[in-house]
Parts: C-alpha cells; sequence; structure tokens
C-alpha cells in the first residue's frame, strides 16, 4: 500500500481557516471484455463534494497485467496528487492501490481519468461536482450530470496503429474520404488541385470512425423533469478525439459556467465543446413536457440525445455536413470563431447571424469576478506553434515531440502568457495540470475567463496567461488522446528552472511508442508488400517485389529509413535478388515529396548504379484508386507499373495491374 499525502502545514492552514468535511470514495478499475469499467460502469460515478471539503479517495487496480492512474481533471492539487504516472504520482500496479487525499479549494464541474497508455478511450472517466460555499450563483430548479465520449470497438491500441499507419480506412467509414469524383460534385476541383499541388494532405475534421457516441455511458438516455422547470447540465466532454456540437430542441441555452468557474451568464443557440472541456448550461423544460439535448460529433458522424422530461421533444436543427474540399471555408470558420466568439458571424446584410458550424464561445465568456493578475508579478512571453503530420501520425509543438524536447521551465512567481499558433488544419484542445489560466479572446481583459483548457483553430491561435503559484512538473498536452500519445505534449517545469539539469521523468508508453505492421499485394503475376517495426521517427523494415513468371523473379529489401518532416526522409538498406545481370548490395535512399504529392525517390548503391523513381496514388472515388510508378536504375533500365484498387475493408482490398516485367495481373491487398 502506498499512501500520499499534501504538505501538513497545508493541511494545518485549511483546517485553521474552516472546518473541513472528509469525504471518502473508493474507485475499482477493473477489465470487463474490450472495455475497462471504474466500479462496474461506464462512466465511473459521480464524486459529490462541497467547496473546502477534503477529498479522500482509494483507487484499486483490479486489472490483471496493466498498470493504471487517475488525473483529477481541472481539480487545483498538491503536485503529487496530480494522478500522471511517473511524472507526478507512481502508476498504480495490477492487484494494487493508491490513496489520495486533497482539499478541494474550488468549485465546479470536473471529472477523472486515467493517464495511462489509452485506457480513457477504454471507459476510465468520471465526474466531479463541488457546489461552492454560497450555494450556486445562477438558479435551477435540478440538474444533471451530461458525460459526453466516444465508443470504438477496436482495441485503441490497433486504432493508433492504424493512424500510425497513415490509413484511410477511418475516413471511408465515415463518409469523409476526399477523392476527385467527390470534388467534382462538390464543384471543388479547383480547390483540390490547389491544394495536392502545395502537398496539403486531405483536411479531415477528426481522426477515428467511432462506433457510438455516449452520453452517461448511453446513446439516448431519459431523465425526468416537469414543465417549467430550470435544469442546470453540466457538460462534460470525456471523449477521447470527439469534438461536440451542443444544442438544445427549445431554442438557446445558458451558459453559467465554463471548465468550472461561474462566468456572466448568456444565451447561445450552439456551440462547440472540445475534448476535456466542461460547461454548465441551463436548458428550460417546455410546456409540452420534454426537451432534447443534443451533443453531435463535429465530423457530423454520429450523435447522442438527452431527453429531459416526459413527452415528445421538438426537432434539434440539423447542422450541415462539414465541407472538407475548401480550405478557405475552413480558414473562415477558424477566423469567425476567433473574431467573433464562435456562435455569430457577419452576413450579407451587414447584420450578425448564427454560425452553422460554430466555434467555441470564448469571446463571450465573462468571469464574474475581476482575473487580471497581479501587476506586480515579473512578465514573459512564450510562442508555442501546434505541428504535426496526418499521414505519419507525428504530432508535436513546434517540429519535436515530447520525446524529442520534453521541458519548459517556468519560474515561481512569474505571469507567462503563452502564444498558442496552429499550423495544422485540425482542432486541438490543449490542457494545462495544476492551473487555471486566462483566455485573452474578448474585450473585457479585465474578467477574461479562467480555464484549464482550451481549443486551438486549424491555421489559428489562442493566447493564454496563467501566474506561476506552484512548484514541481506539470504536464501540458493536446487532449486528443492520439494526439497526446503521438507527441503534442510538454511539461512546464519549475524544477527545471531552479536546476537547469533537470529532466522529467515520463512515462516510456510516451516517449517510446512502437508499432508492427504490414501490407501485402497477392496477385495472379505478382506480389508486393513490406513489414516494419514502426517507431515516431524511424522505420525498420522489410520490403518485397516478387514475380510468379520469369523463373520467380525477386527483390527484397532489409532497411531502416528516417522521417525528417511530411515531406523529406531518408536511408539505408541491403538488398536481395536474382534479377538477371544483377547481385546483392548494399543503398542509400531519399524520398522527397513533389507538388501535386508526387513521392520522388533517389538511390544509390554500392555497385555504382542509380535509381530514380516517381510514384501516386490518385483517389477516384471514396474505395477506387488509380496508382502508378516509374523507375529507371542506371543499371537495370526502366520499370513501371500501373494499376487500380477497390477499398473493401480495413483489411482488405482488390486490386488488379500491369507491370513492365511482370505482365498483368489480379488478386487482392492486405493490411494488418
Amino acid at each position: 500500500m502506498r499512501t500520499l499525502l499534501y504538505p501538513p502545514f497545508l493541511s494545518a492552514l485549511l483546517l485553521a481557516a474552516a472546518p473541513a468535511a472528509v469525504v471518502d470514495y473508493e474507485l475499482t478499475v477493473a477489465e470487463s471484455g474490450k472495455a475497462l469499467t471504474l466500479n462496474g460502469g461506464i462512466p465511473g460515478p459521480t464524486l459529490r463534494f462541497r467547496e473546502g471539503d477534503i477529498a479522500r479517495i482509494r483507487v484499486h487496480n483490479a486489472l490483471s497485467v496493466e498498470e493504471t492512474s487517475i488525473h483529477w481533471h481541472g481539480l487545483l492539487v498538491p503536485n503529487a496528487m496530480d494522478g500522471v504516472p511517473y511524472l507526478t504520482t507512481p502508476p498504480i500496479p495490477p492487484g494494487g492501490h493508491l490513496d489520495f487525499e486533497f482539499p478541494l479549494r474550488h468549485s465546479g464541474t470536473y471529472w477523472y481519468h486515467s493517464h495511462t497508455g489509452l485506457q480513457e478511450q477504454r471507459g476510465v472517466y468520471g465526474s466531479i461536482v463541488i457546489e461552492p460555499r454560497g450555494g450556486e450563483p445562477a438558479e435551477a430548479d435540478r440538474e444533471q450530470v451530461v458525460v459526453l465520449s466516444d465508443w470504438t470497438d477496436e482495441r485503441p491500441r490497433e486504432v493508433m496503429r492504424s493512424l500510425m499507419r497513415g490509413d484511410e480506412w477511418y475516413s471511408i467509414a465515415k463518409g469523409n474520404a476526399q477523392s476527385l469524383a467527390g470534388a467534382i460534385r462538390a464543384d471543388a476541383l479547383g480547390a483540390t488541385m490547389k491544394r495536392i499541388k502545395s502537398r496539403m494532405a486531405a483536411m479531415d475534421i477528426s481522426d477515428v470512425a467511432y462506433d457510438a457516441f455516449w452520453i452517461n455511458g448511453e446513446p439516448h438516455p431519459q431523465v425526468p423533469a416537469q414543465p417549467g422547470e430550470r435544469v442546470r447540465l453540466r457538460v462534460i466532454n470525456a471523449a477521447a478525439s470527439s469534438y461536440f456540437y451542443l444544442q438544445s430542441s427549445d431554442g438557446p441555452m445558458t451558459v453559467v459556467a465554463a471548465d468550472g468557474p461561474a462566468v456572466q451568464p448568456f444565451d447561445i443557440d450552439r456551440l462547440l465543446i472540445g475534448m476535456a472541456e466542461t460547461y454548465d448550461l441551463i436548458v428550460t423544460v417546455p410546456p409540452a413536457g420534454a426537451v432534447e439535448f443534443r451533443a453531435t460529433a463535429q465530423d457530423g458522424s454520429g450523435h447522442a440525445s438527452l431527453t429531459i422530461g416526459e413527452g415528445v421533444p421538438g426537432p434539434v436543427p440539423a447542422i450541415p455536413k462539414p465541407d472538407l474540399y475548401r480550405m478557405d471555408h475552413m480558414l473562415e470558420i477558424a477566423l469567425a470563431d476567433m473574431e467573433m466568439g464562435g456562435d455569430a458571424m457577419m452576413g450579407a446584410t451587414g447584420a450578425m447571424e448564427p454560425m452553422a458550424r460554430p466555434g467555441p464561445p470564448y469571446a463571450q465568456l465573462k468571469s464574474t469576478t475581476r482575473t487580471a493578475l497581479p501587476a506586480s508579478a515579473p512578465r514573459r512571453e512564450i510562442e508555442l506553434r501546434l505541428t504535426g503530420d496526418m499521414k505519419r501520425y507525428l504530432w508535436s509543438f513546434d517540429g519535436k515531440t515530447l520525446a524529442e524536447d520534453s521541458t519548459i521551465p517556468v519560474h515561481r512567481g512569474e505571469a507567462l502568457r503563452v502564444t498558442l499558433i496552429n499550423d495544422t488544419m485540425m482542432h486541438h484542445p490543449l490542457h494545462l495540470h495544476g492551473h487555471f489560466f486566462r483566455v485573452i479572446d474578448g474585450d473585457d481583459d479585465a474578467h477574461a475567463p479562467l480555464k484549464h483548457t482550451v481549443d486551438v483553430p486549424p491555421m489559428g491561435r489562442r493566447t493564454i496567461e496563467f501566474l506561476a503559484d506552484e512548484q514541481g512538473d506539470w504536464f501540458f498536452h493536446c487532449h486528443l488522446l492520439y494526439h497526446m500519445d503521438a507527441g503534442m505534449a510538454r511539461v512546464f517545469s519549475y524544477a527545471a528552472a531552479e536546476d537547469p539539469a533537470h529532466r522529467p521523468q515520463l512515462d516510456e508508453r510516451l516517449t517510446k511508442p512502437r508499432f508492427w505492421m504490414a501490407e501485402a499485394s497477392l496477385m495472379s503475376h505478382m506480389s508486393m508488400g513490406g513489414a516494419m517495426l514502426m517507431t515516431p521517427r524511424d522505420d525498420f523494415y522489410v520490403g518485397w517485389d516478387v514475380g510468379f513468371h520469369d523463373h520467380g523473379e525477386y527483390e527484397i529489401d532489409l532497411g531502416w529509413s528516417h522521417y525528417v518532416d511530411p515531406n523529406f526522409s531518408y536511408g539505408l538498406g541491403y538488398r536481395l535478388t536474382n534479377q538477371h545481370g544483377a547481385e546483392d548490395r548494399l543503398f542509400a535512399a531519399a524520398v522527397y515529396r513533389l507538388p501535386y504529392l508526387v513521392d520522388s525517390s533517389v538511390q544509390v548503391d554500392s555497385e555504382g548504379d542509380f535509381r530514380f523513381g516517381l510514384g501516386r496514388e490518385v483517389p477516384i472515388t471514396a474505395r477506387l484508386s488509380l496508382e502508378g510508378d516509374v523507375e529507371y536504375d542506371t543499371g537495370s533500365g526502366w520499370e513501371w507499373m500501373a494499376g487500380a484498387s477497390y477499398r473493401v475493408s480495413k483489411r482488405l482490398s482488390l486490386k488488379t495491374g500491369y507491370h513492365s516485367e511482370h505482365g498483368f495481373g489480379a488478386g487482392v491487398g492486405l493490411q494488418f
């Protein structure tokens, strides 16, 4: 048994200031098929406290082989209580338990979740409600916790492996895959050609195709309420990688709190909530007896609904599908999001009109108290650029992953302003542990809202600032779970400011990920394929090209390749071959992406021969692609191939093609 306690002097101060009730809970993480449960359910139980209480929570790990952990998301807790395994808190071993104890210094809606591997995706999350000492400033007749989540029947590790491979299957499954036929139907062929000329990959809103979206573990739950009652919805986005649009069938909702702290109430028709954010919303049950609260996935792939009251609620306005073919359209939304607060944009008449696909309402959020930082605190500004490659699935800050650059030193007492610049075409919800920060996004800077998680829109920016009043190491990361796992994280370290030699202790699952993968075509005239061990920037692979005619001619490459950026990689290898006039040899290679997404390659081998190649795959429809390669070797001459592939499922494709040396054939493609 291990017990972690906050410092005794802090306990003494709190107890001296006000009587504190100790509230006990026990949580058990266990396995149930593909799911992980907390106390037997998904989500875990709601932990309820009053501001000023002392929380005492014992977490049991009933898993047979896995460690686990619990992070108290948004709560200001002592560093050792934060629950990030290895960094701040010991992991909980299989069969073991860990005791947490900390004072509850503030009120609001929060949540808790595992910070071990991808366990959050499998169900290890739950809600926290802390009532303020003087009661809620916004009155309501009843309240309801609303935990949003996404669910996949696949193992999350398999999801991550698919993303690392650059597989397009999830886009196909969601109906969001881009193609030439789709561009023509959308009257966006020009925009598409402009995009691929600039070497940009196809846009998407989210990474994963989910099997279900849930509210409190169900797709369509119902809760009681009476006509005319005001219901406070404590909405928590506990999804692993899904943003949601929130709306009501009965018109505007009233926002009264964001990420815990109260805000000056305002009405809104629809808002975007990022992963890990919370909003307290008030809806009124209509005389007809029921209202539907709906959370629609940002990519349009599904929704979950909560019916409040009895009867049949009115219709919920439909949200238009995203326009993935026009980058300018995406950037216009991001600009309106930042400038107009995400809920309205300038219409043709010059009047403000509601946005069909709004952003978060940050410009409308105003704290109920002044939040300006002390004027005496020394000021420092830093800039972080959000960077990534969807095809390689490498996500980072300033082009470096957590493994490559882990630490941002923080000096205690300083006021740190951080400008977050998103150089990618995806939203990123960024979360800072152990602190509230001010979001500088509205006209009233003195009442800037306090949040713990902030959305940074595609090709946009946000500015946050906080007073560095803690100690130790605090995690800062994208709360899109797979982006964090792929490297988009840093540690704000007070310890590193005091000792430049300090290096935070990190979980190797975050710093040294490894994935096996393979793909192969088996056709009547030949087989091509490869298998590799893939790390964030390095691949160790075997690749083959075998003809079934001409005495079974083959080339087999054993090699290593290093990824530099989306447009360039290089490597070394050894080639085994029985081609006429050739022999086994060493080679060095480089691959460069040309405009129009054409991959060019050059090799030089130990026999003094050079090999030059060009290749491109063109999606005609979501499932049908044409592919072609041409190659010139100074030793063996020209070689080329052209073919087509039709995607049947995640694992299977139907293929046909012609190869200049092996002839025509057909067969299947397999992916693992």
